[in-house]
């Protein structure tokens, strides 16, 4: 397998003292219709014990950029620029060998469907301590204490005698439950969980995120959420990424995107987002259209094509100019051509009432 095409970085990281920080981020991939532009140019941030929540419809480039941080993109024709630094150390500038020993040891990943991600011919004790061994030297007895002392910690009930179940004797929770176990048996320093309760009732994908917050707390891990659910995010993290079309459209903590939101994007989701804690008068409403091509991104805003707000710019900007992410208020940054006092008073007055 051919290496990705990388554009080498600087060799001094950034002013920033952010544990984990993306930078400028950008990972292509030409195809025979065409450059398909997955990551187009997303920067944050994440601290130690801090949770960090990615959202967009399918097809936004979250998990892309998950991988890109995993170093996953290994393709002979994958087009990668931008910075990854990681603890001070410059992940795209790292080789495949350093990568695979960060993997598992110091970046974790828990992954959507634990029931493809476990080998299902394997036991499940056994693939954890193997995840143990791979990194530390210690002999498979001392793996197997600490696999079922590790299970024992993540709810698993009886975990000396499920040591040795096979996947398929598993419930959905319990796998998950297994995988988070394996994601957090190193102690990493970066855990990355890519949608890791859709498969699961809502009780049990409580239990999941507040059990992957403690752990998470407990061993101080700067913590990476992917997911396409709003209300996830607001129990669980700390701050917000929105992505679309390849794209950060917006950023901020959490309470600035759930109570004082300016991206048009972002307002369809929240009005996409059914409410429990109060009676609502009016249906819920979809986002119009469609997710935009990858391959032939929109002129101007990614954004455009399906925003009702295009009107409330003056020259055609929005389908001619492309916007740049810009801080609107203290750690919060807009991609959007509507002045930040009218974005204000339209979601005041025309978005807000319907939520």
């Amino acid at each position: 397998m051919g290496t990705a095409e990388i554009e080498f970085l600087p060799e001094s990281a950034p002013e920033a003292k952010a544990f984990l920080s993306v930078r400028d981020l950008h990972v292509h991939f030409p195809t025979d219709d065409g450059l398909v532009k997955a990551v187009d140019g997303i920067s944050f941030d994440v601290d130690r014990g801090s949770i960090l929540g990615i959202v967009g419809e399918s097809g936004s480039g979250k998990s892309v950029t998950s991988q890109a941080i995993l170093g996953l993109h290994t393709g002979s024709r994958t087009k990668i620029s931008g910075e990854i630094w990681f603890d001070g150390k410059n992940l795209l500038a790292s080789s495949e060998k350093e990568m695979r020993a960060l993997r598992g040891s110091e970046i974790a990943v828990i992954f959507q469907d634990p029931l493809s991600a476990l080998h299902p011919f394997y036991k499940v004790g056994e693939q954890i301590s193997e995840a143990y061994l791979v990194h530390n030297k210690v002999s498979r007895s001392q793996a197997r204490k600490v696999t079922i002392e590790m299970l024992d910690r993540v709810g698993i009930p009886n975990p000396a005698s499920r040591y040795d179940d096979y996947p398929h004797h598993f419930s959905g929770g319990m796998r998950q439950r297994a995988m988070i176990a394996m994601a957090l048996v190193n102690s990493p320093k970066l855990l990355i969980a890519d949608e890791p309760t859709t498969a699961l009732d809502v009780t049990v994908q409580a239990q999941i995120l507040e059990l992957m917050k403690d752990l998470a707390k407990e061993i101080h891990s700067a913590v990476i959420l992917i997911t396409h659910d709003l209300g996830v995010v607001a129990e669980t993290c700390d701050s917000i990424v929105v992505m679309y079309g390849g794209q950060c459209v917006e950023k901020g903590v959490v309470d600035q995107l759930f109570y004082e939101p300016e991206m048009p994007y972002t307002w369809g989701l929240l009005g996409s987002m059914p409410r429990l804690d109060r009676t609502r008068q009016a249906r819920l409403t979809p986002i119009a259209g469609q997710p935009p091509s990858l391959i032939q991104v929109p002129r101007g805003c990614v954004f455009n094509p399906r925003c009702r707000f295009v009107d409330r710019v003056s020259g055609n900007r929005c389908t001619t100019e492309h916007p740049e992410l810009l801080e609107t208020t203290k750690d919060h940054e807009v991609r959007c051509h509507i002045p930040p006092a009218e974005r204000r008073q339209i979601f005041a007055n025309e978005i807000l009432p319907s939520l």
